[in-house]
């Protein structure tokens, strides 16, 4: 395990310092300087399945909440049900614009400091969100999705040209699993980080005792992978070397906008 999160930690100072990569990911950084001020961070998160929000059994929620504890005042951590893109979508907005909520100027979109990530379901809806975000002019930092699986008439495995790096986990065990490779719509704006696959044949976790029957009968590997500490440790390494590392309590709006599996 530290051996992983360490070429991941390597793969990002690389991914940083690559022209390639610059684009999407420095625009922001640039309107920011202009202005003098740099926008909060915003970390999004999608449950999948039919996981609720606040369900903290499952690791895009236990995620949040670790984040939540040391990361600077005024970023952003929500979790959202994969069903509540639009909600999501419909906050970033809000929250890049705080005088004319969800009509952001074209200065503080590319201002925007923005995380997506996911599992199941919920890892291709930050993919999708990510290509409205696109539309909208908006750039995204990181894209991470684990054992991603595509709703009919989704793509899970193109990354729009708006995200400036992205990473995959997945597995390939049972019948519910993961996109095995993503790729980038436009390599010269989009750093691929990797698709790092799982084992959980030769190499089980066995951490989905608090997961319902079905999950654990049906949807083994694939419960695995989303209760997997290994995979939300380097999930979260990467969402980290994004952002400050220390600071005070941060904001999370409950409202309406819920996570799912």
């Amino acid at each position: 395990m530290p051996l992983r999160i360490a070429c991941l930690a390597i793969l990002l100072v690389v991914a940083q310092s690559v022209p390639a990569a610059a684009p999407a990911s420095q625009a922001g950084a640039s309107a920011a300087n202009q202005a003098g001020t740099e926008a909060p961070a915003m970390v999004i998160g999608f449950t999948g399945g039919f996981v609720r929000r606040n369900d903290m059994v499952h690791g895009p929620v236990q995620l949040a909440e670790r984040l939540r504890r040391d990361l600077p005042a005024g970023t952003y951590i929500g979790v959202f049900d994969n069903w509540h893109g639009e909600q999501a979508h419909a906050e970033i907005l809000r929250r890049l614009d705080a005088a004319h909520p969800g009509r952001p100027s074209p200065a503080e979109k590319q201002n925007a400091r923005i995380i997506l990530y996911g599992h199941s379901w919920g890892a291709t809806q930050a993919i999708v969100l990510a290509r409205e975000l696109q539309r909208d002019g908006v750039p995204v930092l990181l894209a991470v999705q684990v054992d991603s699986v595509a709703k009919p008439g989704q793509n899970d495995f193109l990354i729009p040209a708006n995200v400036a790096a992205a990473a995959n986990f997945y597995q390939t065990t049972g019948v519910l699993h993961g996109q095995s490779a993503i790729r980038a719509a436009d390599p010269v704006r989009t750093q691929i980080l990797g698709n790092y696959k799982f084992d959980y044949a030769a190499h089980p976790v066995g951490c989905y005792a608090p997961y319902p029957w079905y999950d654990r009968f049906f949807m083994k590997a694939h419960t695995e992978i989303e209760c997997d500490p290994d995979v939300w440790e380097q999930v979260e390494t990467l969402i980290r070397s994004r952002l400050p590392e220390r600071g005070a309590f941060n904001e999370d709006d409950h409202g309406e906008g819920s996570s799912a599996r």
